[in-house]
């Protein structure tokens, strides 16, 4: 072989191996170039799921991440002890409006007349516990949209000469402090007239026991403790109606906003329904 042919392969085959070389890295250009996109794709994927988590948390709460529920634990069916487990109607409402907001709910079982100074002072996000609206609340706390109807009702022993709430005057009446049914026959009996008590089972008891001539509240509770207590009775008439909704500190819109589009969502898609089904038979 001479000279010039040796030149001719040796050009030949450095020819080859830039050629390998120049594939080789364009290849790795190519690759490096989709890992890129790739990881490109999947921060913006992050970002986005982080952006839609954030979205349902956006709301002021005690704690972030939480949502922090008061109740009074005496009232079923709205809520009451099962064991060691506190539930109920506004127990399952309250959790499934937790869920919405990508929040996890906690509950406090604290008196009935302790949750609203509990939720002006920014201990609790929220009170439920078959909560009436009324003017005098609404000085304290801001409500969500209704979510139940419900009466106040006059619970009385099988043999009482008690008709209707006219009856009522000149009797001593059996409440829970601080709902509605003390703030009412307070109202329109004075102060004289009524016996106050920290549960409503306790007040029931008063009546088995003469303690006291009558029990007024809410409807649905009633059934419950008549069904358990013998020799009660509950009267036709009720003594008042009423609205329950939900309370929060006063000027949280933000946080009323989305219990009250949580609930309006609950109403649509059945789940309300259901919840006030599970715990209230039909008649």
């Amino acid at each position: 072989m001479n000279r010039k042919t040796t030149g001719i392969w040796a050009a030949a085959a450095l020819s080859l191996m830039l050629a390998a070389c120049g594939s080789s890295a364009a290849t790795t250009d190519t690759a490096a170039s989709a890992e890129k996109t790739e990881a490109a794709s999947a921060a913006e994927e992050t970002k986005q799921a982080a952006e839609k988590t954030e979205g349902n948390t956006a709301v002021k709460t005690v704690t972030p991440g939480s949502l922090i529920m008061c109740t009074n634990a005496e009232f079923p069916p709205y809520e009451f002890h099962n064991g060691n487990e506190i539930v109920g109607i506004d127990v399952e409402i309250c959790n499934a409006i937790a869920e919405k907001l990508g929040l996890k709910l906690e509950i406090e079982d604290i008196a009935f007349d302790a949750i609203i100074p509990e939720i002006v002072s920014g201990k609790a996000d929220l009170g439920a516990a078959g909560m009436t609206v009324t003017e005098d609340r609404k000085q304290n706390v801001d409500f969500s949209d209704s979510y139940a109807h419900a009466t106040q009702v006059i619970i009385i022993r099988e043999d009482s000469d008690i008709a209707g709430p006219d009856d009522l005057k000149g009797k001593l009446v059996g409440v829970q402090q601080g709902t509605t049914g003390d703030l009412y026959v307070s109202a329109d009996l004075g102060d004289d007239a009524v016996e106050r008590y920290s549960k409503g089972m306790e007040a029931v008891q008063a009546l088995t026991q003469s303690k006291v001539d009558a029990v007024i509240i809410d409807g649905e509770t009633a059934k419950q403790y008549v069904k358990e207590v013998p020799g009660l009775r509950i009267l036709d008439e009720s003594y008042t109606d009423e609205e329950y909704a939900v309370a929060v500190q006063k000027g949280n819109t933000q946080l009323l906003d989305a219990i009250n589009t949580a609930i309006g969502e609950l109403k649509k898609d059945g789940t309300f329904d259901k919840i006030v089904e599970k715990y209230i038979k039909a008649e």
